[in-house]
């Protein structure tokens, strides 16, 4: 904020003239402007400092009564309540195979029974609904205008410690972000991924992601880990709020998604391994779409695709991540390496990924 620094110039003069004294300035002048420059910086700097704080106190208010704790059988996390009637975005790892949902609101009220309404499991993405009403639900922004440097608040429930915040950055926007199976989930891609180094921990899955002007941008969804399997500091993602607007409409609809917005080739895979080294040698097709753009461009069972537009794909997962970067529609150049170990290049017209 320019405000902050309004005395900098005068300083700058004061500095300039004292230079000077030796040069023919006498002594009878005033050297105090100095002085009085620094306090005036000092102060204004404070007052911005509190101006700031205040609009943190303030989004904190805003935001957190939509943000309720969710039990389940497996554990906790977190949702933000989604609209008047009682639909709450969360995590589809959170309620993964779970019998029973519980809700409590972030009053530390009575906690209260959630239905699962449907999950979006390539995007992470789960309804849960409560009956009852009284949630106030939150305002989600336009996660596609989020800019790097912007900062950032990280609200939810870590390690069962309900209504917490952190704070810090938008890191970087457009990730493709693979997270692991655990447990009933099977593990997803999430496009378009916001990287933040608000901290992310076990319990904040599903919670908010908001910007100083109490904004939703995005559900924190997993935190990085180093090579060793610790956690990774500072290195957390939320599946931007732009997803969440276009998957959750559709569950709460139906139960599941008929526009996706995600690529698919239009096969089935399996990752295949190399015996003899016993890595991961790509992707291999199990079965085609028909009438997919897979079989019209000429990949059929039995192939294994080993590369999407020059980027290798020795795994499932690494075919997923190049998959989130593009859109139904696009064309693609899918390389693949037949049965008898001849490879070709060859052109797929990407279909749309099926909802759940």
């Amino acid at each position: 904020m320019s405000r902050g620094f309004h005395g900098a110039p005068a300083a700058v003069l004061a500095l300039s003239l004292g230079l000077g004294a030796a040069a023919g300035c006498t002594q009878h002048e005033d050297p105090g402007g100095r002085a009085g420059a620094s306090r005036a910086t000092t102060l204004s700097v404070a007052q911005d400092a509190a101006r700031v704080q205040e609009q943190y106190q303030r989004v904190i208010r805003q935001v957190l009564p939509s943000v309720v704790q969710i039990g389940t059988d497996d554990g906790e996390g977190s949702g933000v309540v989604y609209d008047a009637a009682g639909h709450i975005v969360t995590n589809a790892h959170v309620v993964a195979g779970s019998r029973r949902v519980e809700v409590t609101p972030a009053d530390g009220g009575p906690a209260r029974p959630g239905t699962v309404v449907g999950a979006f499991v390539p995007d992470d993405l789960a309804v849960v609904k409560v009956d009852g009403g009284g949630l106030p639900p939150a305002a989600f922004g336009d996660s596609a205008k989020v800019q790097v440097g912007q900062i950032v608040l990280a609200l939810g429930n870590p390690l069962g410690l309900s209504g917490s915040v952190t704070q810090g950055i938008v890191s970087a926007t457009g990730r493709s972000v693979t997270t692991a199976a655990e447990g009933d989930f099977p593990g997803s891609t999430i496009a378009d991924a916001l990287q933040t180094s608000a901290a992310i921990n076990p319990g904040n899955s599903g919670g908010a992601l908001v910007t100083l002007d109490g904004r939703v941008i995005g559900i924190p969804t997993a935190a990085a880990r180093g090579p060793e399997g610790g956690a990774a500091p500072g290195i957390g993602f939320a599946t931007p709020s732009d997803t969440v607007k276009r998957i959750v409409p559709q569950l709460i609809r139906s139960g599941r998604v008929t526009d996706s917005g995600r690529a698919a080739l239009g096969v089935t895979v399996r990752t295949v391994v190399d015996l003899r080294t016993g890595e991961p040698a790509g992707v291999g097709v199990v079965s085609v779409e028909r009438g997919g753009g897979a079989e019209r461009g000429g990949v059929g069972p039995g192939d294994v695709i080993t590369a999407v537009n020059g980027v290798p794909t020795p795994t499932q997962a690494a075919l997923s991540q190049v998959l989130a970067g593009l859109k139904p529609g696009d064309v693609a150049k899918v390389t693949v390496r037949s049965g008898g170990g001849e490879e070709r290049t060859v052109e797929v017209a990407l279909g749309e990924l099926p909802g759940g």
